[in-house]
């Protein structure tokens, strides 16, 4: 079996890129295969391979690895799943399926987001204190060509990071917070963390349903936990870089792909998804 494993554009990885070469390469070394960097991608590379391992974003590359899914290659995560991972259309996704998302409107401001493709600068993404702030932040979107975009009010409480693999029990949070780890700071607009109590369960049910509703198996994302113990997504990501549990989330990884990585496999489970979404 011919495997490799595409390597996010540094664009799509601000303050990540090592950290996201970091996990595909720990998966790749499981599996065996190569690496190609996604600026250096051709679709010459991709004849004649069974198994792709994604974390590409560009247009360019997701075109080309459906092309590649058609001709009976196994992406993951696929194009579809990335495409569906963009924030206007996880927007869309969780307020039909009521998988607990901020409300548009709210008292304690608002959080703009560039929701055409995943932030790559600091201003993609800006806090509004207020309505005044919010309208002046949409005009510097409309200036910039940015008309796809999500609206959502902050809520208050605790920032925690979860990463988890569809079909497995492989689920971690964590709360920057704790360690500072961060890509842009936005975190600290709800300061230190007070870690309340929480149903983790739940969580790891609506972030697991979400990555079956988007097609997204290798996954993460932000959720904000308010001191009554409820939670909100406010983030959900293909295919982040797992570093506080890299080594685990490997494993767990190369376990998945090893079960999911055929065609005959991949066409069981695209069934059963289909069958558990009715």
């Amino acid at each position: 079996m011919k495997i490799i494993g595409i390597q996010r554009a540094a664009i799509f990885s601000p303050n990540s890129v090592a950290k996201d070469e970091a996990i595909l390469r720990a998966v790749i070394e499981e599996l065996g295969g190569d690496i190609i960097k996604e600026e250096c991608l051709q679709p010459a590379m991709l004849q004649s391979v069974d198994l792709i391992l994604n974390m590409g974003r560009h247009c360019q590359t997701l075109d080309w690895l459906q092309k590649a899914e058609e001709e009976g290659a196994v992406v993951i995560n696929s194009a579809e799943g990335v495409r569906r991972c963009r924030r206007s259309e996880v927007e869309r996704i969780m307020r039909i399926h009521q998988i607990p998302c901020p409300p548009a409107e709210g008292t304690q401001g608002y959080w703009l987001k560039r929701a055409d493709q995943s932030a790559q600068t600091q201003g993609d993404i800006r806090f509004c204190p207020d309505r005044q702030t919010l309208e002046n932040a949409l005009d510097f979107f409309r200036r910039q060509g940015i008309d796809n975009y999500v609206i959502q009010s902050h809520v208050e409480g605790d920032v925690v990071k979860f990463y988890g693999v569809g079909n497995t029990d492989f689920f971690r949070i964590f709360y920057p917070g704790d360690d500072n780890e961060t890509k842009f700071g936005d975190e600290t607009i709800n300061g230190r963390p007070h870690h309340f109590a929480f149903n983790l369960a739940k969580l790891q049910q609506a972030a697991h349903q979400l990555s079956m509703l988007t097609r997204t198996p290798v996954y993460g994302g932000d959720a904000i936990i308010t001191q009554e113990g409820n939670f909100y997504i406010i983030d959900f990501n293909d295919w982040p870089s797992f570093s506080r549990c890299r080594t685990d989330a490997a494993g767990v990884i190369a376990a998945y792909v090893r079960a999911n990585g055929t065609p005959e496999k991949k066409c069981r489970q695209d069934t059963t998804q289909e069958d558990e979404l009715g």
